[in-house]
Parts: C-alpha cells; structure tokens; sequence
C-alpha cells in the first residue's frame, strides 16, 4: 500500500509529460503564432512550399529530363524544365547539381554507360548556356544500372531514358 502514492505520482509526472504545449494554437515561447514560430508562407521550412528548397525543386521545378530512343538531344519539354532549372540554380547559389545520365535497357552495358553520359552533358551544356556556372555542375553516367521502371515495354523505356539533376548543399536548418 505504501507504494500506491508513489506509483500514482509517478504516472502523473509521466502524464503531465505528453502533453502537448502548442493544443491551444499558440507556440511553446506563447506569441499566438499557430505554427510554433514557422512561417506560415512556407518560406525557409524545407518543404515543397518552400521555393528555396531542394524538395519545391524536385516537384515544383521538375529534376529531370526525357529523351527519345538512342538520342541526347534535348526536346522543347526537356528545354523548358532546363529553363526553369537554371533560374532555380541562378537565384539559389548555395546549392551544387549532379546531372545523372540514364538509359533504357535495350542495347550493351557500354553503349548505355556512353549514352548517359552524352545525356548528362546534354543538360549540362543547356544550363552552362543559361548562365550556371560550371564549378557547380558535375555529370556522372548510370547507363541502365538504375532504372526507376522495371519492365520491358516501351512506357518503361521511357521513364529511364532521362538525366536527373540531384541537388547537394544548400541551407542547412
């Protein structure tokens, strides 16, 4: 029995615990502010909202380009997401890029590896001309060996046809 007072004091202080500080709507530091202190614009969170990260980059922008059977040469829709690449890139400095070349996996492990390198350089090319500098963009070839499909038609041809700008860097939080 005398441990009953102790076990009930116990629980409590382990209750009282996970409480959550912000169920009224205000922050923790109590400034009203319903996001606990975040901006409610998106800006400077990390998130797909926030144009100046590498998450509004990949889904917003777009991170990769598409190509047509043994070509590297850029489309109009390859071009115009390289435009809205470089303007990213442009005005978000801090951040380096990986151009990543791919292939199908129709054809040789060689021929594949030398087509996404032709690929990657195609978009690096692009962006070079629109202003990025070139110590901030390197090109690597994956040929086949990373498919995002895996099946042999042509839908899955064509996802795997394409070269990926990763992002590296930026701000850290």
């Amino acid at each position: 029995m005398k441990f009953l007072p102790m076990t009930l004091l116990v629980a409590a202080v382990a209750l009282s615990a996970c409480t959550n500080p912000n169920r009224f709507g205000g922050d923790a530091a109590g400034s009203g502010n319903p996001t606990g202190g975040q901006p409610l614009n998106g800006i400077g969170d990390g998130s797909a909202n926030d144009p100046t990260s590498a998450a509004y980059f990949n889904q917003t922008v777009g991170d990769r380009v598409l190509f047509e059977v043994d070509q590297s040469k850029l489309t109009a829709s390859g071009r115009a997401t390289l435009d809205g690449q470089a303007g990213w890139l442009m005005t978000n400095g801090d951040y380096q890029a990986v151009i990543e070349g791919h292939a199908d996996e129709q054809g040789t492990r060689e021929y594949n590896l030398a087509l996404g390198a032709r690929r990657a350089n195609a978009a690096r090319e692009y962006l070079l001309s629109k202003g990025v500098p070139a110590g901030r963009l390197r090109v690597v070839s994956y040929g086949k060996e990373r498919p995002i499909e895996i099946c042999s038609n042509e839908a899955c041809y064509a996802k795997n046809r394409r070269a990926v700008t990763v992002l590296a860097g930026g701000q850290t939080s």
